[in-house]
């Protein structure tokens, strides 16, 4: 049974009552936004921390590899690359803890706006690497990094495109009543979007340039990876991805 915030209430027992905000892993409410509270706290609840923690170390990993070596036109790529992937993160944890209609649309306001951020940062980063490419007149998209990026890219671009037209336009999709069908999609798909995003950094690490001249260690890729993931992951509400009862309002990761 949930309360009136949306948050399960506690029974005679003292245990949280499963209901639909109920994550994947914790007590039913663990990785939910309670009512009154700042959205901002959400980027801390539950396991979030330990997400913070993996970006933040990613990212470091990453820029402090690059300003440790002379800047050049290629170093702007894994920066702003880096840079989106931790403006994403944080688009991710902002909305998961959200469950009321009230909090789901704010959620996805600052959700929306923090992945255009996202997406720009990391177009910027393939635009950068492809005119690299050109200039220097080698190949694109041979190595596990570069096929694994453009993979990457064209999912991103489908997802941003579906995400933002089903809540924004969903007569595009038949009305409001077809759009929401693909939420449990969409929310699905962003989960993927950010394993491949990872996988993509950590295939980075093992390219010959990488390797041979910035030297960002695989063993912090993955770890932060592992810790991303450790933190995104547990806060999944089962309810939206059609594993319990069904949510209401926007698209509440």
């Amino acid at each position: 049974m949930a309360s009136a915030t949306g948050i399960p209430e506690v029974d005679v027992t003292g245990e949280r009552n499963a209901g639909e905000d109920e994550p994947l892993l914790g007590r039913p409410g663990d990785a939910s936004q309670e009512s009154g509270q700042p959205i901002y706290y959400n980027l801390i609840t539950g396991t979030a921390v330990i997400a913070q923690v993996g970006i933040v170390l990613l990212v470091a990993s990453v820029w402090a590899s690059i300003f440790l070596h002379d800047i050049i036109l290629f170093s702007a790529h894994p920066l702003l690359n880096s840079a989106g992937l931790l403006v994403l993160t944080q688009s991710i944890l902002i909305l998961q803890p959200t469950h009321t209609p009230a909090q789901k649309r704010k959620g996805t306001i600052i959700h929306f706006t923090l992945n255009n951020l996202a997406v720009d940062l990391l177009i910027a980063g393939l635009v950068v690497i492809e005119y690299n490419k050109i200039k220097g007149g080698t190949h694109h998209f041979e190595s596990p990094h570069g096929i694994l990026g453009l993979i990457t890219y064209i999912f991103l671009a489908i997802q941003a495109l579906v995400g933002f037209t089903a809540y924004f336009v969903p007569k595009l999709y038949g009305g409001e009543t077809q759009a929401k069908s693909l939420y449990k999609w969409h929310r699905l798909s962003g989960y993927v979007l950010l394993v491949l995003l990872l996988a993509t950094v950590i295939a980075a690490t093992q390219t010959t340039y990488i390797k041979n001249a910035i030297h960002i260690k695989l063993w912090a890729i993955l770890i932060s990876s592992i810790l991303i993931l450790a933190g995104v992951l547990p806060r999944i509400k089962k309810q939206k991805l059609g594993l319990g009862p069904k949510p209401s309002g926007a698209f509440g990761q």
